[in-house]
């Protein structure tokens, strides 16, 4: 059997010496359906996985370590496997608190493409070293959902480009929280065709001047709700005209959590996304409507904030079916 690291889960890692009173890093519930691991021993039992091949959702911590020790099996051809990878009933997993070089990152990729697996959450990773270059065809693992949450990259504003390249087309779901650098290289990016939601929530130095060097221009153009809760945003008619600069049309925007504040008197008008249908504006500390909101909602959530009156007839969006969510004094 090939000797390959644990990160590629289910491929064969290395046995290390352990004692046999250490307890399991790795354990799977009743039904053989989530199994979790926490590699936290000085000498972790890495074989201890093995028993997560069955599982549809497995969690693996590794222990805040470097994982540089595997990369000798980083460069082992994945069609070696490819039918026990096939078998597995693996749909969601996350990979967290690990030092992985980027090689084997790719390589974890490469073997997963044979995989069913649907979505994958990377937290926690410092991403070391340069990539190999990338497939001509992604040869990456067809996700519906990626996650990525404090995740360190080498490769700078490069590094949404290059982990892109490695997965099949057909990502609906992106999440990237605590991120280091979201300035993404717009001209190595390709476009996200199936890509209906972006969330960019919990990057509290993000702010609407970040969010249009992230809102790369006509990268989206599937993208149904962008979320930016916590995002260091100010005020509505900031996050439209970042909007407007990337051509995004999306239909429920969520602004809550975010300190926003009244428009500035003379700042210039924006034109909302005529798909606009749904604004969560709650949690957002606002003491009055904001100016400039967008002419027609179907729903407008203003939970939560420090309204001192209800808000008049003529600073609200208009439509024919509209539900406001007011705070509790004015129901």
């Amino acid at each position: 059997m090939m000797r390959t690291p644990c990160l590629l889960l289910l491929l064969l890692p290395p046995v290390l010496c352990v004692s046999e009173t250490s307890l399991e890093p790795c354990e799977v519930d009743d039904d053989d359906f989530r199994c979790f691991c926490n590699f936290t021993d000085p000498q972790p039992d890495w074989s201890s996985a093995f028993q997560c091949m069955i599982a549809v959702e497995v969690e693996i911590h590794g222990g805040g370590r470097s994982l540089e020790q595997f990369l000798k099996g980083a460069d082992a051809d994945p069609k070696q496997y490819a039918d026990m990878v096939k078998a597995l009933r693996l749909r969601r997993l996350t990979v967290a608190s690990a030092q992985v070089p980027a090689v084997l990152v790719t390589a974890f990729l490469r073997a997963l493409g044979y995989s069913r697996l649907k979505e994958l959450t990377l937290q926690d990773l410092e991403v070391t070293g340069t990539p190999p270059p990338p497939p001509l065809e992604a040869t990456g693992p067809a996700l519906s959902t990626l996650t990525l949450r404090n995740v360190s990259w080498a490769t700078g504003s490069a590094w949404l480009a290059e982990l892109q390249r490695w997965l099949k087309p057909g990502l609906k779901v992106l999440n990237i929280a605590q991120a280091h650098s979201l300035a993404f290289s717009c001209a190595q990016l390709r476009t996200f065709p199936a890509l209906t939601t972006l969330d960019l929530s919990d990057n509290p130095g993000l702010g609407e001047h970040g969010l249009t060097s992230a809102l790369c221009p006509q990268k989206f153009p599937a993208l149904q709700a962008l979320v930016l809760r916590n995002a260091g945003m100010d005020t509505p008619n900031g996050v439209c005209a970042a909007m407007a600069v990337a051509g995004v049309q999306p239909r429920h925007l969520d602004l809550s959590h975010n300190s926003l504040r009244a428009t500035a008197p003379g700042a210039p008008a924006c034109v909302w996304p005529s798909a606009l249908d749904s604004l969560n504006l709650s949690f957002s500390g606002l003491g009055q409507v904001p100016k400039g909101l967008p002419a027609r909602l179907s729903v407008l959530d203003l939970r939560c904030n420090k309204l001192n009156r209800e808000p008049r007839l003529e600073e609200l969006p208009k439509f024919g079916c509209l539900l406001f969510l007011f705070p509790d004094q004015f129901l």
